[in-house]
């Protein structure tokens, strides 16, 4: 088998002997917000014990990608928050590195609580790029590119989105091998970066597709490179 390292625990869960335990709260129980530590000490997982998503994940990098949703729009809103991130139970917050948890926790809580009583939607209606979309389909008759998706979709994304965070594929190119992927939520920017690297998706994915001779990070502007996590 190929190492993965992925491995976080909540200390709540730690401390209830709740661990590997299935998340089944119900959406008219008393909010009660979990926090999970995650690799990177500069991003916490908050629990809402309500769905967030209905499928899926949504990465908010900077306060401008946030007009799709009131509920990250008021995360930025508190000091020194850098970027959020939904899954379908989760939302991950990312700071810098001016201000500490236990100051932003308090104000993290009562946004989050808040917003959940308010009954408004966590994401309004966004306008999809048919281009982008057309491009994308287009991508996904490409026999490699399947394969790709499906390892990450099912032996790697699972990991990941455990420890706050999500993967999202680029692009792949035949001619060098190379596999470009988007980190997201917690993923982005954690010291554990090189390990994961190499002992976890690079060699899964030449492992498994020996037409993959790299794995690259996305990095927007900026020149691509290793994966952060």
């Amino acid at each position: 088998s190929i190492p993965f390292p992925f491995s976080s625990l909540s200390l709540l869960e730690r401390e209830r002997g709740s661990i590997g335990a299935p998340r089944n709260w119900s959406s008219s129980s008393p909010l009660f917000i979990q926090v999970q530590k995650t690799p990177n000490p500069l991003s916490l997982m908050f629990i809402p014990g309500r769905e967030v998503l209905p499928d899926g994940s949504k990465d908010f990098p900077n306060s401008k990608s946030a007009k799709s949703s009131p509920l990250a729009q008021r995360l930025f809103r508190i000091e020194a928050v850098k970027g959020v991130f939904f899954g379908t139970d989760f939302i991950t917050v990312t700071k810098d590195d001016t201000v500490e948890w236990s100051l932003m926790k308090p104000e993290i809580f009562a946004t989050i609580t808040d917003f959940f009583a308010s009954g408004r939607e966590v994401m309004i209606e966004e306008v999809v790029d048919s281009d982008a979309e057309s491009d994308e389909l287009e991508e996904d008759e490409d026999e490699v590119v399947l394969m790709i998706k499906e390892l990450l979709d099912t032996r790697i994304r699972p990991a990941v989105q455990d420890d706050g965070g999500d993967i999202e594929f680029v692009s792949f190119e035949p001619e060098t091998g190379i596999v470009m992927l988007r980190l997201q939520g917690a993923c982005s920017g954690c010291p554990s970066s090189s390990i994961t690297l190499k002992s976890g998706i690079e060699n899964m994915l030449m492992h498994y597709i020996p037409e993959v001779k790299e794995v690259i990070e996305d990095q927007g502007d900026s020149a691509a490179g290793a994966l952060s996590f």
